[in-house]
């Protein structure tokens, strides 16, 4: 059988870390080619090790049945890896043409100017034999997120290509953005293209891939066509362990309504949407992207300010002016963008984890360092934060383990109302599992949760109800207690308002 990529014997350690042990598999022309596994499995190590980013401790890898060296990034391109991350890499400032062909500029002999008129005219040439339509000259700080993805395997394709890696690509893409991403990452392939697709979406690989390789704790467990996989057996793979239910069952005795959501409206984002939520419950609030469900979010949180509408949470009543008014009533967020807007990544566990309550570990009016680090120690172990330490800088955690962070700083709080904006996004089958567990602890307790996702999955396996958003206004709450409302029924919402 043909071989265009194979890594063979692949190893590398960090300080206290192996993060690649040994790993082997192959990498067919044109095939779709998965990697998955939990955080810290060693996805990211092995395609910055193919980007030249990291050079292995040991092993070799092969191109094409010639054996390489990677240098470094520029090495990678010149041999035709090109590596679309998650975080993307473009200068916004830039047009879309300069952006395609960014260090490589081709210019006027003799004088050193730009051709311009060239970069243009490749870039057009490029999109047209993908099927993608944008302008070449547009500033690429106009382009929505799966436009600028486009840009990024444009570029893969201006380098001529012969793999290609896309990092969790589908992150922040609406289902008609994801189809036609799927059908670019198809087109590549057909013509040869080999591509490395990571995702902790299983249903997308199911969809789109050849074959899938398994990684867990820096070790390769197994390859296989994904036709021969069931995804029982591949979430085995992934965490060591039979997961018997991806979404466990709740049974909980609803209480009195604790939220209510009358009339709410901030600008054009969220107009006249209404809902209410008993404690024990938990309701999802889902839609396409853009569609008001994270600006629904903060106007309760009083993170956006609401122009109209009541918020009421048990005997308390808003719209609350701020989110300090918010908290004081027993409100907390975990915000879709848990980097910038949930977590201080460069100070360490210990104070992220205790933020919101900080009170709790004052002595005589000032703050107690040896307390602050017992809470979060406590904290850690309740809500299974996986790290060495609570020193340890909240940037070096596995998306999961900031998640729980998160969780665990609003959750010393007495809440009456728990938002979890995208609570699972970038977060492995592992770790989302024991976020539902915990989820539905929560709602045995009596709190009123209220989760957002576009993971439709996700959204029938947890919820009791769900709220559809289109273009701001909301368009039907479905009733889910059986977990069998399907996800048709929830698209039609979706787009109930678009012509």
């Amino acid at each position: 059988m043909p071989c265009r990529l194979r890594f063979a014997n692949i190893s590398k350690a960090f300080p206290g870390v192996l993060a690649l042990d040994d790993v082997s598999f192959d990498v067919a022309p044109g095939s779709i080619h998965a990697v998955v596994g939990e955080n810290g499995a060693g996805k990211s190590t092995l395609m910055k090790v193919l980007a030249g980013a990291h050079r292995p401790d040991g092993g070799t890898i092969a191109l094409d049945d010639e054996t390489v060296e990677i240098a470094d990034t520029g090495h990678a391109r010149r041999l035709g890896i090109a590596t679309v991350y998650q975080e993307l890499h473009l200068v916004g400032d830039l047009t879309v043409a300069e952006n395609v062909f960014l260090g490589r500029w081709p210019r006027l002999r003799g004088s050193g100017l730009i051709r311009f008129d060239r970069i243009t005219e490749e870039t057009e040439r490029l999109f047209a034999s993908l099927g993608v339509s944008i302008e070449p000259r547009a500033m690429v700080r106009n382009l929505s997120i799966a436009q600028q993805q486009m840009v990024e395997i444009a570029k893969a394709l201006a380098v001529d290509a012969r793999v290609v890696t896309l990092d969790e690509p589908s992150a922040v893409l609406t289902p008609h953005e994801l189809d036609r991403l799927f059908d670019v990452v198809r087109t590549l392939a057909k013509r040869g293209v080999s591509i490395l697709y990571i995702s902790h979406r299983l249903e997308e690989i199911f969809a789109l891939a050849d074959t899938v390789t398994v990684l867990r704790d820096g070790r390769h467990i197994a390859t296989r066509d994904v036709s021969d996989v069931t995804r029982a057996g591949l979430i085995h793979d992934m965490v060591g362990r039979p997961v018997d239910q991806e979404f466990p069952p709740r049974s909980v005795a609803m209480g009195d309504v604790r939220v209510q959501v009358m009339g709410l409206c901030a600008g054009e984002k969220v107009r006249d949407v209404s809902f209410e939520i008993r404690g024990g419950e938990v309701l999802a609030l889902t839609g396409l992207v853009g569609s008001g469900r994270s600006t629904v979010a903060k106007a309760v949180f009083g993170y956006r300010r609401a122009t109209s509408g009541t918020v009421q949470v048990d005997n308390l009543s808003g719209p609350f002016r701020s989110p300090r008014e918010a908290m004081r009533a027993g409100v907390a967020l975990l915000p879709e963008d848990r980097k910038r807007e949930g977590l201080l990544l460069e100070r360490p566990i210990r104070e992220n984890i205790t933020l919101a309550d900080p009170g709790v570990s004052v002595r005589g009016g000032l703050l107690s360092l040896s307390g602050e680090r017992r809470l979060a120690t406590e904290l850690m172990a309740t809500h299974n934060v996986k790290a060495d330490s609570s020193e340890r800088a909240a940037r070096t955690l596995s998306g999961g383990n900031q998640q729980k962070v998160l969780l665990g700083r609003w959750l010393q709080r007495e809440c009456a109302l728990l938002i979890l904006d995208e609570p699972t996004r970038g977060v492995d089958i592992g770790a989302k599992v024991e976020i539902y567990e915990k989820l539905n602890v929560l709602a045995g307790m009596g709190l009123a949760i209220l989760m957002i996702s576009s993971e439709l999955p996700e959204v029938i396996g947890m919820a009791d109800r769900i709220a559809v958003m289109c273009d701001g206004r909301l368009t039907g709450i479905l009733d889910n207690s059986t977990r069998s409302v399907s996800q048709e029924a929830i698209m039609n919402l979706a787009v109930a308002h678009q012509s």
